[in-house]
């Protein structure tokens, strides 16, 4: 069952009660951001998700995508690396989810394309077999390279891709920021359990504007 439990009138409201359902979870994370060490990666923000005429689409997905457009803009502006993932498979690699889900993703489906509203051009496009953007993937490296040390994850699925991909991250020692209002899944129980359990020991759940504020304060000072 798919619940919007956010639109484009009641996200902030929302990701703000979030907030606060996390209580000292939310506070407990120790490291500061630092955007001249950050990368922004948008996982997942394909077609396949965002198109109301396919049978994946998430309902809450659409009301992110202005955040995240500020969040690219900011990164950019700073020449900040911004990386698009695109969930991809074949059946060579779509192992263990072939045994969750109906279907997949084939790249020559229109489907599988990053949505028209994110230039992807202009940012590095990263491709995934699983939900661990780190997996079979250039991604630590291309973090390393670039002396990143910290990440902000925004796109779909909270649970699933963003979820796995945050503590993945963990473990490599990158200080994660879990974007509350950045990211979505299909319905609400699941989105929050996500926060929770990543406010516990993982990652630090941020609002989408409080971080845009921090890169514009961090860079005027």
């Amino acid at each position: 069952m798919s619940d919007p439990y956010f639109t484009t009138e009641s996200i902030q409201k929302k990701a703000a009660a979030f907030l606060d359902q996390l209580g000292s979870y939310a506070r407990d994370f120790k490291a500061t951001f630092t955007p001249e060490n950050s990368a922004l990666i948008v996982i997942d923000m394909q077609k396949y998700f965002l198109n109301p005429s396919s049978h994946a689409f998430i309902p809450s997905a659409p009301a992110i995508i202005p955040g995240i457009q500020k969040l690219i803009e900011e990164s950019r502006r700073l020449n900040r690396p911004v990386i698009f993932t695109r969930h991809l498979n074949t059946p060579q690699n779509v192992a263990s989810l072939g045994r969750w889900w109906a279907d997949f993703i084939k790249e020559d489906d229109p489907l599988s394309e990053v949505i028209d509203e994110f230039d992807s051009s202009k940012g590095t496009i990263l491709k995934k077999s699983q939900y661990d953007a780190f997996y079979n993937t250039d991604l630590e490296q291309k973090l390393r390279d670039q002396n990143i040390k910290q990440i902000v994850i925004c796109g779909v699925m909270t649970h699933l891709c963003c979820e796995t991909t945050a503590r993945s991250a963990f473990v490599r020692d990158f200080d994660v920021f879990f974007t509350i209002d950045g990211t979505a899944t299909y319905d609400e129980v699941l989105h929050f359990s996500t926060l929770l359990n990543l406010s516990h020991g993982f990652a630090c759940p941020v609002i989408v504007q409080d971080m845009v504020d921090l890169i514009k304060d961090r860079d005027e000072g």
